[in-house]
């Protein structure tokens, strides 16, 4: 599971949600928390670079006293950073915090509302997302709005709580969804299967039919006591399918795993997933083994 984890703040709302939810990451132990303060054009901070600086060690410390009343069942140990970078990028300085903590998954805000207004938007989440050897969760919210759709808004879904799971039936899609079923929180799966390739409809019809029996084995392997599953299959592009099932069923996360092949694959390393995360406004967890950044 993810006993160490890597908490990129902003102080914006979305930081004080992913506090929220926290303490549902299976397998914590700790928390290592990085804000990172691009001083890399004058412009951006200026003269309050000194007490803007002073003013975030601050908050870190109060973040970490609140993490560690926060009553985890482990207990946790808080790692505060506050990185001032004046070469490079914020995207590069998550990383090199990622490796040299040797955390199992870096957690980090959709977007954020802060005087460096890049920090964790799109070109940072999908630098992280590319180029991470470890899992990355990208939390959604929206705090304007207090509906059903925004993460961890609703107190009675918890975020490992209701699971989509596309799959390829890749080897890393069915590793993948063997990590999620190891959660105990997770009480229900959604598989998803889309179908990209096929030219007619006689191949379409064939396509569904040997992945409805793929998918009917792999409920079998799932459905429990404790666990429950189901599964979609769709025709068309894999984007819309993949937020139009998010929203039908009102998952809780989106799981997917960082290799694959077909649209899986460009899902992850190309705009596809890029796609998801910008428009769906539920998190997305993206599994990675160490082992598995490692393949060509």
């Amino acid at each position: 599971m993810f006993e160490k984890v890597l908490v990129a703040l902003d102080f914006s709302a979305y930081s004080q949600k992913i506090f929220d939810c926290i303490s549902e990451i299976p397998g914590i132990q700790e928390v290592v928390l990085l804000h990172v303060v691009d001083a890399t054009s004058p412009s951006k901070l200026g003269w309050r670079t000194g007490p803007y600086i002073e003013n975030t060690k601050l908050l870190m410390a109060e973040k970490k006293e609140a993490l560690e009343h926060l009553g985890f069942k482990v207990r946790v140990r808080v790692d505060v950073i506050v990185n001032v970078i004046t070469q490079g990028t914020v995207s590069q300085a998550i990383l090199e915090a990622a490796e040299t903590h040797h955390v199992s998954l870096i957690i980090m805000g959709a977007r954020g509302i802060n005087p460096i207004q890049e920090i964790l938007l799109g070109s940072v989440s999908s630098t992280v997302l590319r180029q991470a050897k470890t899992s990355v969760l990208v939390m959604h919210f929206n705090p304007e709005r207090e509906d059903s759709d925004a993460a961890c808004d609703t107190p009675r879904q918890e975020l490992f709580s209701r699971v989509l799971v596309p799959t390829d039936f890749s080897p890393s899609a069915r590793d993948a969804l063997s990590f999620i079923k190891a959660i105990p929180s997770v009480k229900e799966i959604i598989l998803l299967h889309v179908v990209t390739r096929a030219e007619s409809q006689p191949e379409i019809e064939a396509a569904v039919r040997e992945a409805q029996a793929r998918l009917t084995e792999m409920k079998k392997e799932l459905d429990g006591p404790a666990l429950a599953a189901k599964s979609h299959i769709r025709v068309g592009d894999p984007t819309e399918m993949t937020l139009s099932v998010a929203k039908e069923d009102n998952v809780s996360l989106i799981a997917m795993s960082a290799y694959g092949t077909a649209w899986f694959r460009e899902m992850l390393v190309g705009s596809t997933t890029f796609t998801v995360v910008r428009r769906t406004r539920r998190p997305v967890l993206v599994i990675r083994s160490r082992q598995e950044h490692e393949k060509p």
